[in-house]
């Protein structure tokens, strides 16, 4: 069950398992509290229950396919998303977007830990920090397990999880009007955009991790399946937990926004329901938790190992790595859990400012560029075909950075053409337009780095989690 592989190929003698285990995977770590924290946000800042439940459900969408066709490069190439990342920006050039990367994997941890360690200090009758402290110590662990374990985790919250939200929806509609929430619609374009901008934001952020979860399907998975299976399980978990949180924000108001957990447990009733319900929102936790751990772990050996040439991960190496994760993530969520909703909407809208281009490059080069062929080898080869450091890449990738701060909207700066747009925040479409078209232009100019068909070289792992 101990998973031995970090960021070195997954062999094709050891490639298990079907493309619907996509499904329940993200299905389970999308049915959970902060997704229907997210979908609050929409109501909080403004919104109107009809027109936010539309902006989210659009940017689900739209953001959940571009996180679903990362995942499925997974199969193809049996690689973590972002060493191949290597191929785009350099061998040493991938540490750019991987900073970025570690970033949103310490603070999605913290934001999660806040909410999970509130329903585990209910759970346990502590405190909310020893409830943090003690949620982080199990995520550690689950991730240090690894992959095999990680999708058993996520088939059980699948089904636990789509259970408990059923029944917390009944009874939600026992106690709301929902006629009248319905009935009050009045659209704003700003709001619409805002609901748009948090649902394409939280998928659009699974992108640099995706693939990490689909790299043991067979080769011969199709990308069809691995796409369509990664969105529908995506894309359902997150709309209904944000539409149970555009429900309840739009009805609770105060009461919710004093107390996210401990009012969507009062739903359900007292007693044992409490205590079930709470043992179910850290299981949701849990599930995506972990993923930020484990995706974490991977990308700063990703980072290191590029400027170290490290070959070779002992598995005191691997816990060590999680252990740094799971610290800056505790201290940032112990920092901030006082001041939970209105950090986590600020940044929820700064990672979709540094990850659409890297999505947008990711994907022109893997699609449209590449076609899907790589040098695998030389993905650890500073020397080799894609370079230490591709210029054209990151540059692209700057001007991409560049491009949204007019139209970016948060609450420590608003762009000059914010006002002129009512108010809105469109800065992720131009960023994820913009460095599609000027990659696109740049590289199919020069296509010598792309070989003529995938190079799988030897079986020897470009780092190996083996002790």
């Amino acid at each position: 069950m101990v998973e031995r592989h970090s960021i070195d190929v997954v062999p094709d003698g050891e490639r298990h398992g079907h493309a619907v285990s996509q499904f329940t995977l993200w299905l389970g770590a999308n049915l959970q509290i902060t997704a229907v924290v997210t979908g609050a946000l929409a109501v909080v800042f403004g919104g109107d229950v009809v027109w936010s439940l539309v902006g989210l459900v659009a940017g689900n969408l739209l953001g959940g396919a571009v996180m679903a066709l990362h995942s499925a490069q997974g199969p193809k190439l049996g690689l973590p998303q972002m060493i191949q990342s290597r191929a785009q920006f350099g061998v040493r050039g991938a540490v750019v977007p991987l900073l970025l990367v570690i970033l949103m994997y310490i603070g999605f941890f913290a934001s999660g830990s806040v909410l999970a360690g509130q329903a585990t200090a209910r759970l346990t009758h502590t405190g909310d920090t020893t409830g943090i402290v003690v949620f982080a110590v199990v995520t550690a662990v689950v991730a240090a397990v690894g992959y095999r374990v990680i999708h058993a985790v996520g088939r059980i919250a699948s089904v636990i999880c789509a259970l408990a939200f059923v029944y917390l929806g009944f009874r939600l509609l026992d106690r709301v009007d929902l006629g009248a929430l319905l009935g009050d619609a009045h659209f704003s374009l700003p709001m619409f955009l805002l609901a748009m901008s948090l649902s394409a934001s939280w998928q659009l952020a699974f992108g640099p991790y995706v693939a990490d979860y689909s790299r043991y399907l067979p080769r011969t998975t199709s990308t069809r399946a691995t796409f369509w299976w990664t969105l529908s399980g995506s894309a359902l978990g997150s709309q209904w937990s944000m539409t149970f949180g555009v429900l309840v924000a739009a009805s609770a108001g105060e009461r919710f926004l004093d107390d996210q957990v401990g009012y969507v447990v009062s739903l359900g009733g007292g007693g044992l329901a409490a205590s079930l319900l709470y043992f179910v929102i850290a299981l949701g936790k849990l599930t995506i938790n972990v993923l930020n751990t484990y995706g974490g772990f991977m990308s700063m050996v990703t980072g290191i190992s590029g400027f170290r040439g490290q070959r070779t991960l002992s598995p005191r190496g691997r816990a060590g790595y999680i252990a740094v994760i799971m610290v800056a993530g505790t201290a940032v969520a112990l920092a901030g859990k006082d001041s939970f909703l209105s950090s986590f909407k600020d940044f929820l809208l700064f990672l979709l400012t540094f990850f659409t281009p890297w999505s947008a490059i990711n994907l022109v080069d893997y699609y449209l560029i590449s076609r899907e062929r790589y040098d695998i080898p030389a993905l650890a080869d500073p020397h080799g075909r894609y370079g230490a450091w591709r210029a054209d890449a990151l540059a692209v990738y700057g001007i991409g950075i560049v491009a949204q701060f007019p139209f970016l909207a948060t609450s420590f700066y608003t762009g000059p053409f914010v006002a002129p747009l009512g108010g809105a925040d469109v800065s992720w479409i131009v960023g994820l337009a913009v460095p599609a078209a000027l990659y696109w232009l740049l590289a199919r100019r020069d296509t010598g780095h792309v070989p003529p068909e995938t190079i799988l070289g030897t079986e020897q792992p470009l780092a190996s989690t083996r002790g």
